[in-house]
């Protein structure tokens, strides 16, 4: 069986595929890489490839598919395919890097007491926005990992590797959701149109948390896609 890798996003960990870890078994062994020890997408996709076997599939969300990436980039002869989740290849802009700075310079004085519950919202689709059970869910991984995770992660400077796409070579999987806040599906097509092998999937009726709110049809698009994709 394969050797599947997976990359979580912002705050989270290996808790994010729990709904699918018991289908995705059944595709190969699992492998949950670790994005809380480093400040930058580099020394975590070194990170990720010093933990991980040989050769493998490899499936990053959000923040994970930025160093999925990376990763790619880095050792395409080790990367058999590349699953990209709710993710972009755009650089940070300079709006974003403000707002970061201000969280860090905020976080850095006060205790750390979780993400807000705007920003846990704000990841669900609007009709799950008050989903008790899947916001204390995401809440626990972010409290979980930490304040000094949290600054890490906040560090972390995305340089975008748009201009470098055409460079990926194995089959790749995009995956975006059309009520996601916080990555569009514009930023899923404009990748899906630079990797030659892509094929991309959409996602209904669905936020930024797809493998939290429709893990059993996310999981459907990658069984199908490495069935067809032969991987």
């Amino acid at each position: 069986m394969r050797d599947l890798v997976f990359l979580p996003g912002f705050m989270l960990n290996a808790s994010l595929w729990d709904d699918m870890c018991g289908d995705l078994a059944t595709l190969g062994t699992l492998h949950f890489g670790d994005l809380g020890q480093d400040s930058s997408l580099d020394a975590m996709a070194e990170r990720v490839l010093a933990n991980a076997p040989e050769k493998f599939v490899l499936f990053g969300f959000s923040m994970g598919g930025f160093v999925a990436q990376a990763i790619t980039l880095k050792a395409p002869g080790r990367v058999l395919g590349l699953g990209l989740l709710n993710t972009s290849s755009r650089p940070q802009s300079a709006q974003e890097s403000a707002s970061t700075l201000a969280q860090i310079a905020l976080a850095e004085k006060a205790p750390f007491k979780g993400l807000t519950s705007r920003a846990l919202a704000s990841s669900m689709h609007p009709d799950r926005a008050g989903d008790t059970a899947l916001l204390q869910r995401l809440q626990a991984m972010a409290l979980q990992n930490g304040k000094e995770v949290f600054l890490r992660q906040l560090s972390t400077l995305r340089d975008g590797s748009y201009a470098d796409l055409h460079r990926i070579s194995c089959p790749a999987l995009i995956v975006a959701s059309d009520a996601d806040r916080l990555r569009t599906v514009e930023e899923s097509e404009e990748m899906a149109r630079r990797i030659p092998a892509a094929h991309i999937e959409i996602v209904r009726d669905c936020g930024h948390m797809t493998p939290m709110e429709k893990p059993q049809e996310l999981f459907a698009i990658i069984r199908e896609w490495m069935t067809a994709s032969r991987l």
